[in-house]
């Protein structure tokens, strides 16, 4: 008995191996333990660091707003208009400009948004576009009075010349239409320059009883010519009753100046027409009254050019009533 007891001992002792605790549970709880803890400590340093770096993108965010609220405020009054050339933003020239052959030639892009007789402002105070209301007239004194407006898109001469009316272009810058059965009295006086016929007027006239041209539905066609200090001579006689005349003519990258004299003498009725940057039009209304064979004399020239290539004044059409 002795022995088997000893025997006994000896195999439980035996059993563990040398080294070894006498029990493996309390480790194995202690290191799952240890693990939970080191996960919960990493994800809570994940949460803290999109946390910082979320609060860093919103603070970025915020400077470039205000950045950009800055940049795009209101130019300061002394800060410059324009870009490359003096042209302000926004701003180019036309479509279409006159070719040393007289027909439109493409000079680059339209510019978006900007309608026929929509025109960038010009870079300098332009003069007065026409003369003040003329005080009553005195029996036997001369009348005249000079005034600017808009052309309409398109112009019947046939209903505005009730008297007479001469369209020029229509087959070249030596061509001129009359209107037939006319009284005559407007007259083709000349002027300074080479005239050039050309298609790209941005208002068209129409016509029913010209000559040597029946009818026209609609011609855009006009006279132009360049340089400062050119221009074109017209007249008009008198009648001895109160007359109005209508001028439609336009400017190309240049200041035109209209000039109204009495031949009787007298003041002077002026009026102004200048666009920078593109082409514009214009009708001019004279209203006068003179005896008969005196004669109002208008003269139409260029006044200033903002181009090296062919500043100018055109001429479309005059109209009598």
């Amino acid at each position: 008995m002795a022995d088997e007891d000893r025997t006994r001992d000896g195999a439980r002792a035996g059993d563990e191996p040398t080294g070894r605790p006498a029990s493996h549970r309390p480790p194995t709880v202690a290191t799952g333990l240890n693990g939970r803890m080191l996960r919960r400590l990493a994800r809570a340093r994940q949460r803290r660091r999109w946390a910082l770096e979320g609060l860093g993108a919103l603070v970025c965010l915020v400077l470039l707003v205000a950045y950009l609220g800055t940049r795009s405020g209101p130019e300061s009054a002394g800060s410059p208009v324009g870009g490359a050339g003096g042209i302000p933003a926004g701003a180019t020239r036309p479509t279409a400009f006159p070719a040393a052959d007289g027909h439109a030639t493409d000079a680059g892009p339209a510019l978006p948004g900007l309608r026929p007789r929509e025109r960038p402002p010009s870079p300098e105070p332009t003069p007065s576009t026409s003369t003040p209301a003329p005080p009553p007239k005195r029996p036997g004194a001369s009348l005249l009075s000079v005034s600017r407006a808009e052309v309409p898109a398109e112009v019947d001469l046939t209903a505005v010349g009730v008297r007479d009316w001469m369209h020029w272009g229509l087959r070249g810058g030596t061509s001129t239409v009359r209107k037939r059965s006319g009284s005559g009295e407007i007259v083709d006086g000349g002027g300074r320059g080479n005239r050039i016929g050309w298609d790209g007027n941005q208002e068209v006239v129409r016509w029913s009883d010209g000559t040597p041209e029946r009818f026209d539905r609609g011609s855009s066609n006009g006279v132009y010519t360049c340089g400062v200090g050119n221009g074109f001579t017209l007249a008009v006689v008198g009648s001895g009753a109160p007359r109005t005349v209508q001028v439609y003519a336009g400017i190309w990258m240049a200041r035109g100046r209209l000039d109204a004299r009495l031949s009787t003498g007298g003041p002077v009725g002026t009026a102004r027409l200048e666009d920078p940057y593109t082409s514009q039009s214009a009708v001019f209304t004279i209203r006068f009254e003179l005896p008969k064979n005196a004669r109002l004399v208008l003269t139409w020239t260029v006044e200033k050019v903002f181009t090296e290539h062919c500043g100018n004044v055109g001429l479309q059409a005059v109209a009598l009533r």
